[in-house]
């Protein structure tokens, strides 16, 4: 799970327009996920072309990147390598959850509750080794970057911005901001109406911008004891304490002086121990894996122009979507590049 900090981390409303001609780091598996998740139909299938590969994340990289680059945004794309150990029971808790998912997916069906049936088939998303290939070679076309982690994309996708590469991160996951991301940008690839579940209301989804500066200052703890917050809470890496919800964990970092004073507190307090070495999801954190990558080298990706021809094949023939859609958002998105050309590479680092 990831940690939740949704009640303590400053943030605000964050128009698209303030993004324009800045290189933004999205975190693409949750970004894939995202797509994978909502764009499905009536009853929770995901869209599909005529030789059953899933294409809900190619209608939705497509369109919405289309969208950003109208806005001036630079997307750059960050995938995850090798897990870390430390994610093992993350990742097997959730190849369970998933699993238990799409058996209620498949009863929801026969039973003909559409509704039940959609909420159960996004439990179950998963995502393949083929659905990010296909993503990888869709944002090829488009002239977007990918960058390939070490291992967890968003530890890559924070030193890029902490080193001036990015101006944010873009993802979902407040863990971004204890692996350092000075900024995170959360809902820019799936703000607009949406109805909640099992009821009939639509809210409003808009883009927020999260700061780490801000959020220290707020809450009076340092970077540290934000990781010892976080790990109070639960992340990917470990499980958090029970109980101990987000003013208790601050109370008790703020108290802290350094992640031994954590492990003895919820010893003694809560007769509990973690279930592995803090100290090692405290150091992943702090010095996470990361592939160096200069300001040229992310200026000669970022300069790579969208193959017309290629996404149409891709799109059209290989994969069934609209040949008139397709080249008409084709066209406005290679006229938008080309006027990017003519501004300096400079610009698109500020």
């Amino acid at each position: 799970m990831a940690v939740d900090l949704g009640k303590l981390v400053s943030k605000r409303k964050l128009s698209l327009e303030e993004l324009r001609n800045r290189v933004v780091a999205i975190d693409a598996y949750n970004v894939f996920y995202q797509f994978l998740s909502i764009i499905r139909g009536p009853d929770g299938t995901p869209l599909m072309d005529s030789h059953g590969n899933v294409t809900s994340h190619l209608s939705g990289l497509f369109y919405r990147n289309i969208e950003l680059i109208g806005y001036g945004v630079k997307p750059v794309y960050v995938f995850d390598g090798i897990p870390s150990t430390l994610k093992q029971r993350t990742i097997n808790a959730r190849i369970r959850h998933r699993e238990e998912q799409k058996q209620a997916w498949e009863e929801a069906k026969k039973e003909g509750n559409l509704e039940e049936a959609k909420i159960r088939a996004q439990g179950s998303t998963r995502i393949t080794k083929e659905i990010v290939e296909s993503g990888k070679k869709l944002l090829q076309h488009m002239g977007i970057p990918c960058i390939m982690a070490p291992s967890e994309g968003e530890g890559q996708a924070s030193y890029m911005c902490k080193n001036g590469l990015a101006y944010a991160v873009a993802s979902q996951d407040y863990d971004t901001m204890l692996f350092g991301a000075p900024k995170v940008v959360r809902n820019m690839t799936l703000s607009g109406r949406r109805k909640l579940p099992s009821k009939n209301v639509y809210i409003n989804i808009e883009p927020e911008l999260m700061s780490l500066d801000d959020t220290l200052k707020e809450l009076g703890i340092n970077q540290k004891q934000l990781i010892w917050l976080g790990i109070l809470l639960g992340t990917d890496f470990n499980e958090g304490i029970p109980k101990v919800g987000p003013k208790t964990a601050l109370k008790i970092t703020k108290e802290a002086k350094t992640i031994g004073d954590i492990k003895r507190y919820v010893k003694e307090k809560y007769n509990t121990e973690f279930e592995l070495d803090i100290s090692e999801v405290e150091d992943l954190f702090l010095k996470p894996e990361a592939k160096e990558i200069s300001e040229g080298d992310l200026s000669v990706m970022l300069e790579a122009f969208p193959n017309k021809d290629e996404m149409i094949k891709f799109m059209c023939d290989q994969h069934d979507f609209s040949r008139e859609r397709i080249e008409k958002f084709s066209d406005k998105l290679t006229e938008m590049r080309g006027e990017g050309k003519q501004k300096s590479i400079g610009q698109w680092f500020k």
